[in-house]
């Protein structure tokens, strides 16, 4: 097991980032992506986050289905840049991956422009469980294949999403064998009712009284010109869902310390191990710096008074003393999230004593340019 995140750069190909919404997980993609660009390697990332911020965090005006090259000028502002290192970032379409698809399976060209004009498959591409992840997925295989890229970081939907991530392949092929499917087939490949048999058949009967024959039927010839792209699809389910298992791959989770993010952090690390998927290490965002302050109402108010600007206000002392006391108490309601945080991290430590685990503190503002980026960077491979 690497035992920094600089080791999993230099060593893995492929790096998921996988958590729960909110916690700062496309910008913690976007930092692994730009800090290996910076190590010399060509870096993609790759997100299926609906949330879109990915652009805005490269310096990027916006972000598609193209592939787009972060201005080398941006990776320069940073700070030193080994020779030949390229960042590169892109958004799947899930529409038009699944379209690509289509195209890459169908044996006959007139079939594909039928399917993809098909109100059924329209429908079926855009909400088939686990076809999003799975998109995702082909398209991580396509540009691992290419070699095109030194390292693909791969930023993930919020964790329930992200676990259909992990199980999209299967799902995938699961439908595809389902025995409503499979009785399609059978009645396109046999021209009628009978060729599903006295059960299909009664099945088929008492749904047309609701949906009309020609909508079966309609069904019936796009499952058939559909056949012999749902067998791709099956066979790369199972090339994509080996793909996550390689060597050279690695899982990140991202989280923060607040309780149901660690949880859900917990539960994925559980799905994890359970699957044989190489897990690396926790990146923990939004950490309450733990830092007592032994001081006094009058002491600071004391220190208050020496300050020019506060001089300027001409306060009066009791109005410094008000203004010391809330000030102490605010950082006294920090201090015990401080030490909240400390506590659910220390349950990622129980659990796997052994990962990678680097904090990153509760900024001020959100992280959504290239310099923020450089902030996030110093605290995950410092």
């Amino acid at each position: 097991m690497a035992g920094s995140f600089g080791e999993v750069i230099e060593n893995k190909r492929i790096v998921v980032c996988v958590g729960s919404g909110g916690v700062g997980k496309t910008t913690t993609a976007a930092t692994f992506a730009m800090e290996a660009a910076r190590r010399g390697k060509r870096a993609l990332v790759l997100t299926i986050d609906p949330a879109k911020r990915l652009a805005n965090s490269l310096g990027l005006d916006d972000l598609g289905h193209e592939v787009q090259e972060v201005p080398h000028e941006r990776l320069e502002a940073m700070g030193p840049c080994e020779a030949g290192g390229r960042l590169f970032a892109m958004m799947l379409d899930q529409k038009q991956a699944f379209d690509e698809m289509v195209e890459r399976y169908a044996r006959d060209p007139e079939a594909v422009k039928r399917v993809l004009a098909n109100p059924l498959y329209v429908q079926i591409s855009g909400t088939l469980t686990g076809s999003q992840e799975y998109a995702a997925l082909t398209k991580l295989q396509a540009f691992d294949e290419s070699g095109d890229y030194d390292i693909i970081i791969v930023d993930t939907p919020p964790t329930a999403h992200a676990l259909d991530f992990l199980d999209a392949p299967k799902k995938l092929s699961e439908a595809i064998d389902s025995p409503a499917v499979e009785m399609f087939r059978k009645m396109q490949r046999g021209g009628s009712l009978s060729a599903v048999g006295k059960t299909g058949a009664y099945v088929f009967k008492m749904l047309a009284k609701f949906v009309g024959s020609r909508f079966l039927e309609d069904i019936a010839l796009f499952f058939g010109e559909f056949n012999d792209i749902l067998g791709g699809f099956k066979s790369r389910a199972e090339e994509v869902f080996a793909l996550l298992r390689r060597k050279d791959v690695s899982f990140v989770i991202v989280t923060s310390p607040e309780t149901m993010a660690v949880t859900e952090a917990l539960y994925f690390h559980q799905r994890l191990i359970e699957t044989g998927m190489p897990f690396a290490g926790f990146a923990v965002n939004k950490v309450h710096d733990n830092a007592a302050v032994e001081l006094e109402v009058a002491d600071l108010a004391s220190q208050l008074a020496g300050l020019a600007k506060v001089r300027a206000l001409e306060l009066q002392p009791v109005s410094l003393r008000l203004a010391s006391e809330s000030l102490l108490g605010a950082h006294e309601d920090l201090q015990k999230l401080a030490v909240a945080d400390l506590q659910a991290i220390d349950r990622l430590t129980e659990v796997a004593p052994g990962a990678i685990r680097r904090q990153v503190p509760f900024f001020n503002s959100d992280v959504h340019q290239l310099e923020s980026l450089a902030r996030l960077r110093d605290f995950l491979f410092r």
